[in-house]
């Protein structure tokens, strides 16, 4: 069977595949000429970004794994002015980051495609909110498109390069989890002979400072142009091949979906067995297209807007609908809920309430029966990983801060530090957000160096950051210069796996690797020590003693101490162990030596350690330990040793 990232790179136009949203992004990158790719990784967008590092050296395609997505989005307008097609691709939090960029640059326009790829997480799945970008490129005077196949998916990146150079103005392509990760056939369209034979496009920047440079007397004069602009993707939109009307053409009410709720609305009118209903797809949220709108609401008595999230596509609408003086119900966020994603069972009830029509099955009594049922079902939260570096560094921390301690955390896998028994994850915000939340803590509730109410001694609460090793390139160094400077006393502890684990093992600066050649690896430590730290040491998780001795030896210091905790990935060490055919010690109960005290299960954690209730004794299950040790160091009985080595 071809690996998918052989697939991405055929070169048989009319081939249909089965191909991953993400995937078929990447495809249609391909198939659009692109000429450089920069990201962040983010879920629901990491497979895309994956995927064209997988694939970039043999299409000619310059591809980078950047620092943030701000930075991201700067290589790729960079290329963009120089005439390349560019693309750039994060989850929607991402955004966020390169906000400051992203507002400044729709008033600039482009010369070559610039395609921005932003995976939103209705629902949030694996995201700290659901904003909608959207309504983001609304406020930005971006356009949108928003896929509602994967065909469409791969499809609409080649036409948002084409619309982006015909109108000078970025394009965003609006992806959710849902259409992220659905499977679905794809076929295939023509490779440009450069990706074909690999060859590697360069640009030519050409100065205009006039256009390039932001300040007030420049850019006054391009608000103007940009909201041209967008009246211009207005006109092309009505004739997208991403738009149309379908249905019963007589009909005197009207659904509007767009992107993927179109699919679900789809299949709503077909359980529900309604044909009597005129529909207009939308694969362009914003701007909508009036030149559609005309044509769609020409006979209909009242209509519905099915949309996930904000109401972007109803606010337009309606305005265009009061502006013409049209005086009919349009509904839309009174019936559809505005949290949480699109599914069948949402579109089916909003459509019948819509109707007036009785659903097919009763859900309320189903909801009620789920709820009977989960009350007896045993929960599985989340757990960090069998052999899990993370567990020991909180484990150390807990022992040496005290509970007592105020831990601000950040974002990744070791935010499941919040969970118990390690609870070492007081407050998360944004990535790089623990290092700032630290120092503001240390300004509140201790006061700062100089101040006659300093908190010292037993007085001073006690706070210890934790931060990933990604994330500390990411965002932390604003926040940890930020800290030194301003004398901050607090103690930070990088979390470095030697990875980017969360979304998908990606290389970071702290790894030294890139997708097109070795980089250079920068240490975490020199960093903090360049930066001015005043204490900084780098120690082995797995010796849980040395950890927990080098965090009390920061805690003595009075001043920002930056301790480097350091042992790759687990999962990421034991797939490159499995692939290698090397083995690892696995660990068992010495079960005459265990007390039952529960000390390994109840303050340690580890999920290959589990309770036998008949013997009252713990137990590893073999096929879970990743001979760590952790479970020998944390026992006060010696209970526990290495049995055998495994795969």
């Amino acid at each position: 069977m071809a690996k998918v990232t052989g697939v991405v790179l055929w070169d048989k136009p009319g081939e249909r595949v089965l191909l991953l949203g993400n995937h078929a992004i990447a495809r249609g990158a391909l198939e659009g000429n692109i000429a450089v790719f920069a990201a962040y990784p983010g879920t629901p967008s990491s497979e895309l970004t994956d995927t064209m590092a997988a694939v970039a050296k043999k299409a000619g395609v310059y591809m980078e794994y950047s620092t943030n997505e701000k930075v991201a989005f700067e290589t790729a307008l960079a290329s963009s002015w120089s005439g390349l097609r560019a693309m750039t691709a994060m989850k929607h939090v991402g955004l966020n980051v390169a906000m400051d960029s992203f507002m400044t640059a729709s008033y600039m326009g482009v010369d070559g495609g610039l395609v921005v790829v932003v995976a939103d997480d209705p629902s949030m799945w694996s995201s700290q909110n659901e904003q909608d970008t959207r309504a983001i490129a609304k406020n930005a005077g971006v356009p949108v498109l928003e896929p509602s196949s994967v065909q469409e998916a791969k499809d609409m990146v080649k036409y948002a390069f084409e619309v982006s150079e015909k109108y000078g103005q970025m394009v965003i392509l609006r992806t959710t989890t849902r259409s992220s990760h659905m499977r679905g056939d794809v076929v295939l369209g023509e490779l440009p002979e450069e990706i074909r034979k690999a060859k590697r496009k360069f640009g030519n920047f050409k100065k205009n400072p006039e256009r390039y440079v932001d300040i007030p007397a420049f850019q006054r004069k391009k608000h103007p142009w940009l909201l041209g602009t967008v009246e211009k993707f207005r006109g092309e939109f009505s004739e997208s091949p991403f738009n149309w009307i379908e249905g019963d053409e007589n009909a005197k009410v009207g659904i509007i979906a767009p992107g993927l709720s179109y699919a679900y609305v789809k299949e709503a009118l077909a359980w529900l067995g309604v044909e009597n209903v005129k529909l207009l797809k939308l694969g362009t949220p914003f701007p909508v297209p009036y030149g559609l709108l005309e044509k769609f609401f020409d006979g209909l008595e009242r209509v519905l807007i099915v949309e996930e999230l904000e109401p972007v596509v109803e606010e337009q609408v309606k305005v265009w609908a009061y502006d013409r003086g049209l005086r009919i119900p349009i509904h839309g966020k009174d019936i559809v809920p505005r949290v949480y994603e699109m599914t069948t069972r949402r579109a089916v009830e909003a459509v019948a309430k819509f109707l007036g029509m009785e659903t097919p099955i009763d859900f309320e009594e189903i909801d009620k029966k789920y709820e009977k049922v989960s009350k007896i079902v045993p929960p599985r939260p989340p757990s960090l990983c069998p052999a899990c570096p993370h567990r020991n560094t909180f484990y150390a921390i807990r022992r040496a801060a005290t509970p007592r301690a105020i831990f601000p955390s950040d974002i990744g896998c070791y935010t499941l530090g919040v969970l118990p028994p390690l609870k070492t994850v007081d407050t998360t915000i944004a990535m790089g957000g623990s290092i700032g939340m630290a120092h503001g803590l240390d300004v509140a509730l201790n006061g700062v160096p100089g101040e006659e109410e300093r908190k010292t001694g037993k007085e001073k609460k006690i706070i210890v950051a934790t931060i990933g090793d990604s994330t500390f390139f990411h965002t932390g160094l604003p926040a940890l210069a930020n800290a030194i400077y301003n004398r901050s006393n607090v103690v930070i502890v990088v979390l470095d796996n030697l990875v980017t684990a969360m979304t998908g093992d990606q290389p970071n600066p702290g790894t030294g690797d890139t997708p097109h050649g070795p980089g250079r690896r920068i240490a975490i430590e020199e960093v903090a020590k360049a930066m001015g730290a005043d204490f900084v040491k780098v120690v082995d998780p797995y010796d849980i003693k040395a950890t927990e001795k080098a965090i009390k030896e920061a805690l003595a210091v009075e001043g920002v101490s930056v301790v480097v905790s350091r042992q790759p990935c687990a999962l990421y060490r034991i797939g490159q162990m499995r692939r290698k055919g090397e083995k690892w010690p696995i660990y068992h109960v010495i079960e005459d030596k265990c007390t039952g005290c529960k000390i390994c299960i109840n303050a340690y954690g580890c999920p290959a350690i589990y309770w036998d209730a008949e013997t009252k004794k713990a137990k590893i299950d073999p096929t879970m330990c990743w001979g760590c040790g952790g479970c020998a160091q944390v026992c006060p009985f010696d209970a526990f040793e290495p049995m055998e080595e495994g795969e």
